[in-house]
């Protein structure tokens, strides 16, 4: 079939030239808070935030704050257990990452409880304050 006569949306021309899957895709920033189970040892629940920043790396996500909050009593019990380790992670990523993601957290046992929120304008900024705040309290 010829396209003598035919305009073609940009995309497709941009597909066919190679060009498109080169086009740099919006990263948003997210905030992702999980807790842990509390029966597991530091060095376990160490590498079970590693396995979740593995994750995150592996998809194209730039890590920019890990916080670890510790053993903090749960305002319920889940799975009844009143305690568990909070850990909060800030990163920039595609969309898509998030359901890899949220996934992993499910597949996961030693995850009781998890939220991702994607950042506002407003709320990266604060969060960037935040951030430089405590680097300087560590100087």
């Amino acid at each position: 079939m010829s396209t003598h006569g035919k305009v073609l949306p940009l995309r497709r021309i941009f597909a066919k030239q190679h060009i498109y899957p080169f086009i740099k895709r919006m990263m948003n920033q997210y905030e992702t808070v999980f807790i842990l189970t509390p029966v597991l040892s530091e060095e376990q629940m160490k590498e079970a935030v590693e396995k979740f920043k593995d994750v995150l790396a592996k998809g194209g996500a730039e890590i920019l704050n890990e916080e670890l909050w510790g053993l903090k009593k749960l305002a319920y019990p889940i799975e009844k257990k009143s305690t568990g380790f909070y850990v909060m992670v800030e990163f920039k990523a595609e969309p898509a990452l998030i359901a890899k993601l949220e996934t992993q957290y499910r597949r996961d046992e030693r995850v009781i409880r998890y939220l991702t929120v994607k950042q506002e304008k407003y709320a990266a900024e604060y969060a960037e304050k935040r951030r430089n705040k405590q680097a300087k309290k560590e100087d």
